[in-house]
């Protein structure tokens, strides 16, 4: 499947690439705004993005929300190690996971330790009870380290094109 993918991001052309890098940096401009912005009509622009989307190229629109005025501050990554590696555990953890709401991202990775997560929450106080009640609840955990956020210094979902 990864390897479909690849073959199809290779067949965008200039203009479609532009159309991405538009709507990544602003997902409510308009057909008419976005076409003036790629040299193309509404229409061929509208049709464009039609295929983009169809193709998976365009995954979803969502609005950036902004963490400090919702009360959830502190940023925290969790490096999870596993009692266990095994495809029963990596099952039941993911399916756990994804129910925390807190939880932001939860990825799999190889190294050191099984899963890196990121999380939001109000204080360190919220974050003890997150780590008390949910994560060290989660199947098959047997280690944790946590990383306090200090200061952000990139933060982007605009991948390069």
């Amino acid at each position: 499947m990864k390897s479909e993918t690849a073959a199809q991001s290779t067949e965008l052309d200039r203009i479609d690439r532009r159309i991405l890098e538009v709507l990544q940096v602003d997902g409510r401009i308009t057909t008419t705004d976005l076409a003036a912005k790629v040299n193309l009509s509404p229409t061929a622009t509208a049709e464009r993005m039609k295929r983009l989307m169809r193709e998976g190229y365009i995954l979803r629109f969502s609005a950036e929300l902004d963490p400090l005025r919702l009360g959830q501050g502190l940023l925290v990554f969790l490096q999870v190690k596993l009692d266990r590696t095994t495809p029963d555990v990596f099952d039941a953890f993911a399916r756990a996971v994804k129910r925390v709401p807190q939880v932001l991202e939860c990825h799999m990775v190889a190294g050191g330790f099984d899963y890196l997560v990121k999380a939001r929450v109000s204080d360190m106080a919220a974050y003890r009870k997150l780590l008390a009640d949910a994560v060290l609840d989660l199947p098959g955990v047997r280690e944790t380290h946590t990383y306090a956020v200090m200061e952000e210094i990139k933060d982007t979902h605009v991948l390069p094109l």
